[in-house]
């Protein structure tokens, strides 16, 4: 049987691994300058493994709602790295709950997106924000302000005057990204450009740097999503 996989590599990247996504794409992560015969020899070794990882049912089924299409009852959507489903509620309270599943309450059903969106924000400043502290005190780095804004295109940015911004979007990823965007906009404080002593002050702090970094190229998308 043929086994399709896709290489991704990354210059920061020191070891191979090989993960098969929810949507059954198998693919390979590898530093730059790795021959890709030594890369389809490692594939063809765990090609039982794999084929067990595709045959899961259970664990790799087509995420349930693809990026700005509109919510609906029994959809889905991302917290925290996880995907959770989305319900409409009959309750008088007129505020989003969440327990293990998004439940919106019937009477907003036509402004769910915006409701959905200010739980987003509010979680946002309640979880990333004390992260921010956190790491510089880390650092020993100090900054002016951090803030959760409505940037389109960015994670985070750090500005001339010392302010840090960071995408209320960015609650929807796991916490070791979360943490990754944090740091690598901390560093800016110590070195203003993407030089190496930016990636090691980076990578110093966050062994799972090349692992974060893949799972926002890999879910950037979600940036151009209502919600």
């Amino acid at each position: 049987m043929v086994l399709s996989y896709e290489i991704r590599r990354s210059s920061r990247r020191k070891n191979v691994t090989i993960t098969v996504e929810r949507d059954r794409a198998v693919v390979v992560h590898a530093p730059v300058g790795v021959p890709e015969a030594k890369l389809r020899q490692l594939v063809d070794s765990k090609r039982q493994w794999l084929f067990e990882k595709l045959g899961d049912v259970q664990k790799y089924q087509p995420s349930p709602h693809a990026p700005g299409k509109e919510l609906v009852n029994g959809e889905s959507t991302l917290y925290l790295g996880r995907t959770y489903r989305i319900e409409l509620v009959d309750v008088s309270d007129g505020s989003v709950r969440f327990t293990g599943k998004f439940m919106i309450p019937r009477s907003r059903a036509s402004e769910r997106k915006r409701v959905l969106r200010e739980w987003y924000m509010a979680r946002a400043k309640e979880k990333i924000l004390p992260r921010v502290k956190l790491h510089a005190k880390n650092l020993g780095v100090s900054y002016e302000q951090a803030k959760i804004t409505d940037s389109r295109f960015r994670w985070g940015s750090c500005t001339p005057g010392n302010n840090l911004n960071f995408n209320w979007r960015l609650i929807k990823a796991p916490m070791f990204a979360i943490d990754y965007v944090i740091v690598h906009e901390l560093a800016h404080l110590i070195e203003a450009n993407h030089t190496p002593r930016f990636w090691n002050v980076v990578s110093a702090q966050l062994p799972a740097m090349d692992r974060a970094r893949d799972w926002l190229r890999e879910h950037g998308q979600s940036l151009e999503d209502e919600v």
